[in-house]
Order: C-alpha cells, then structure tokens, then sequence
C-alpha cells in the first residue's frame, strides 16, 4: 500500500531522520531519538495492537455496545443545554443557562424567566411586551419544555436520510441556534473556500469536508504511535509527541502545508464548519456536538437539526467520523471499505454527546 508523500515524511519524523539538535535542546533531542528507536518495533506493535481494538474490540455483541444497542437518546439528551448559550434576534440578545432566559438589548437586561414556569402563550405575552416582532421567545420556549421535560425525541439515521427529514419538515433555527453550545469564530467564507460548499448549505459542507480534510490534512499515525511508546512503554519519562503536534487551527489548515490531524481536531473542526453559518440562513438548519467513545479514546462528530413534523417536535441527527474518512483516503482504501465519513453503525459508539465545547 502506497502512502502520500506527506504521511512518508511524518513517519521519517518519527524515526528522528528529520530532527535537529538546536543548541541547548542537543541533549533532549538526542534522548528522544534513543528512547524512539529503541522503542521502535514495540511501538509499533503496542500502536498495532491499540488499532485493533479500535476497530475491532467493544462494540458488542460479546463485549461492549454501539450505536445501534445502546440507549443513544439518552446519551445525546445529556448536557443538551450546559453552560450558556445565546442567540441574537430583533435587537435583542436571548441568553439561557440552567433553564432560565434572559432577554437584553444595548447590554441591559429587560426579561428573566424560567423556561420551565413559562407557557407558551406567557412568552408570547414577553414576545410583544419587548416588541419582539419575529415572535421568538414563544417558539423557543415551546421546544424548548419539550426538549428539557425528559429524554429529548432524537430520530437517529444515516447521513442522506437525516438531512431529507430535517428539509422536509418545519424548521426551529432559534431553538437549533441554542444547541449550538460552542465551537464558533470561524468566518463563513473560509468554510466555503475550504470546502468548496456554500456554509448556508451543511450537508454539502459535511461532504465537501471530506476532500477537504483528505487533500490538506492527514491523519497523525507517527504522532499516535510517538504517544504510544510515550504512556506506555516510556512510561512518560521523555516528552516524544510533542515534537510531532502541528498547529491544528483553520490559519493552519489554509496556509498550503499539510496537517496533521488527531480525531478530535477533526471533530472539533467540522463542527466549527457547522457553526460558521448562522442557523437561520441554513437549510436545514444544523448544530454540532462531540461524541466522546471513552473506552476507545475516540471522539466523533454528531450532526442534529430540532424540526417539527406535523407540529410534532423532533430532532433528527445522524454520525461523522473523519478520521476514517481521512485515513481510508490516506491508506486508499475507499474502494474496499466506501468513503469512511458514515459513524452511524456498529463500529461506533458514545459515553457522552458534549454539546458544549
């Protein structure tokens, strides 16, 4: 199997071919190199063996769960709305933290009221009251009752059909607006050249980050393997994946150079993609989590719109994983194995959905 010329060079790194001993760093550098050699076929093998029970080990039906076993709604329900979250509308800047909204304009607070101990028709009271033509507070509180009254109506799928679901019915920008727990700063327009989607349209950019991450990035194999014989057979005592991080922020990933990336930079980039346009703009419109799977070190991306069909309240999400994506790309393993970006399956799953990041 043939390699990209970028991944051969990384690896190179790792076999301390491409180090220098700068003065005053001679010492270090020259212990890092004896500690990786030497550790070089164990390594290997430990970061081997780690791969396998990767992909291969936990996801049931003798050990472990996935996706398609676990009670995922519950998992995803979690922390949907931890820590603050805001969203401008009609002037005004609408605030939530534990429950409870506030309404300012001009940095001065006009309305404060528990989501909980407010009806709908309450807030639409508020809603003319502030003079909040769009009717706001009316929609998110009705969603949002239902959305914190117990497990959240989560409808899991693939890719294809979470995005024809979510564009067929009524769209909750506001509401989908305050999943958004974090991951926001990047501007639009670098999405969209990076991608080559338009930001309002995120299934495209969900797709357009595949060729994206695979033409500028790589997955971090020497990286990972460095941290294997680092933790676990130098048992910490020489600092060996340091030296292999790059810069991992969007600068980085447009400057021309390849990158190397672990899977939660991966993750935590494609939800910022997700973020860069505004909610309502998008069509669906869409916010991102991370999905954590603790017993495999592995962290994902989750992709969910709030909708109404029918006037019934749903929340259709579906599951990315761009490290595959990358790495089957990488190891040209696409025609065996398909594109690699589809997570929701029987190979992935999830100890916490982390809405706020």
């Amino acid at each position: 199997m043939e390699l990209p010329d970028r991944l051969v060079s990384r690896f190179r790194r790792l076999r301390g071919t491409e180090v220098t001993d700068d003065a005053g760093d001679a010492d270090v550098d020259l212990e890092r190199r004896r500690v990786l050699r030497a550790a070089a076929v164990g390594g290997l093998g430990l970061g081997g063996a780690k791969a396998v029970d990767n992909v291969l080990v936990g996801y049931g039906p003798l050990v472990g769960e996935n996706l398609h076993t676990q009670s995922l709604a519950s998992v995803a329900s979690e922390g949907l709305f931890a820590g603050e979250r805001t969203v401008d509308v009609d002037g005004h800047q609408l605030s939530m933290v534990k429950g409870i909204i506030t309404v300012s304009a001009d940095e001065e607070r006009r309305e404060r009221f528990r989501v909980a101990k407010t009806t709908p028709a309450e807030a639409a009271d508020l809603d003319t009251e502030l003079g909040l033509s769009s009717g706001p507070l009316e929609r998110v509180v009705r969603d949002l009752r239902e959305l914190q009254s117990g497990v959240a109506p989560f409808a899991f799928g693939d890719l294809a059909e979470t995005f024809e679901r979510a564009r067929a019915a009524e769209p909750r920008p506001l509401t989908t607006a305050l999943l958004r727990g974090g991951s926001h700063g990047v501007a639009a327009s670098l999405v969209g050249e990076f991608t080559g989607a338009d930001p309002t349209e995120p299934e495209a950019v969900i797709r357009g980050l595949v060729g994206a991450f695979r033409e500028k990035t790589d997955y971090d194999v020497p990286r990972y393997l460095a941290g294997a014989v680092q933790f676990n057979l130098a048992m910490d005592t020489v600092a060996l994946r340091e030296p292999f991080a790059d810069d991992v922020d969007w600068a980085s990933l447009t400057d021309g150079e390849p990158t190397g990336l672990f899977c939660n930079e991966y993750a935590k980039r494609s939800v910022e993609a997700l973020h860069a346009a505004d909610s309502r703009v998008q069509t669906p419109p869409v916010a991102g989590a991370l999905v954590y799977d603790t017993r495999h070190r592995h962290v994902y991306t989750m992709a969910a719109s709030v909708v109404r069909e029918d006037g019934e309240l749903v929340v259709p999400a579906t599951f990315l994983d761009y490290m595959h994506s990358t790495l089957y790309g990488d190891g040209r393993l696409t025609g065996l194995l398909g594109e690699g970006l589809e997570a929701y399956d029987r190979r992935h799953r999830a100890t916490e959905v982390g809405w706020r990041h």
